[in-house]
Order: C-alpha cells, then structure tokens, then sequence
C-alpha cells in the first residue's frame, strides 16, 4: 500500500469538513492529537521498562 498524495488527502480534507463541518473539525483534529501523544507516551514507557529490565539482566 503506498502513500497518500496530494489529491488524495485533498479529498479526505474535503469530505472531513463536509460530514463534521468546520465548527467540529479543530476538535476532532485536537482529540486525535491528544489520543496520539498519550500512545507515545505509552509506547515510550513500556520500552523504557523492558530496556531497564535488561539492564538488571546484564
């Protein structure tokens, strides 16, 4: 599966602002944000334990 271009995203844009309207979609865009940051932070966490626990290995 390749990467999105231009048009492509153009078009999600487009069809995004016509189902949520252009009142709803900064919060939408923020909530995603939010959701992919605390993900990170997770994923961050859980790496950082495995590698001390590697690190007690050793």
């Amino acid at each position: 599966m390749g990467s999105l271009g231009f048009g492509e995203v153009l078009i999600i844009i487009v069809v995004a602002l016509l189902i949520f309207g252009p009142t709803k979609l900064p919060k939408l865009g923020k909530a995603a944000g939010d959701t992919l940051r605390e993900f990170k932070k997770g994923m961050n966490g859980i790496i950082s334990e495995e590698d001390e626990k590697k690190e007690e290995n050793k």
